[in-house]
């Protein structure tokens, strides 16, 4: 229960940033650079909790793989509908890039442990 808390900080976060700032939920219907700057806040905090838990001497668990998932995800998606409407997609290229090593060296990491 203490994992999911903490993940979810970060989100609801971000998305109480996004309402603030673009008076939306929607975070697809953004256009590029007001997308990135959510999604970089997004991504900040989440690693930020990812961090906290050590602090708390949790483990990175299920919960947190699913909750990076989830965020590479709504980039895949924002990324497929800027590559389908042909705009720039250069900066969220390289973003979902490094966001996949890390998930792939955070979940390396945590099988090793195991």
């Amino acid at each position: 229960m203490k994992k999911i808390l903490i993940h979810t900080v970060p989100v609801l976060f971000s998305f109480l940033w996004l309402m603030a700032n673009h008076h939306s939920l929607n975070p697809i219907s953004l256009k590029g650079p007001y997308f990135l700057s959510f999604y970089l806040v997004l991504i900040f905090g989440f690693y930020t909790s990812i961090f906290s838990l050590k602090y708390f001497k949790e483990q990175f668990s299920k919960t947190s793989i699913y909750f990076m998932m989830l965020i590479f995800i709504l980039g895949i998606i924002k990324w497929t509908k800027g590559f389908i409407l042909e705009k720039p997609i250069g900066y969220l290229s390289v973003i979902l890039i490094f966001e996949a090593i890390v998930a792939v060296v955070f979940i390396f990491k945590n099988s090793e442990k195991k």
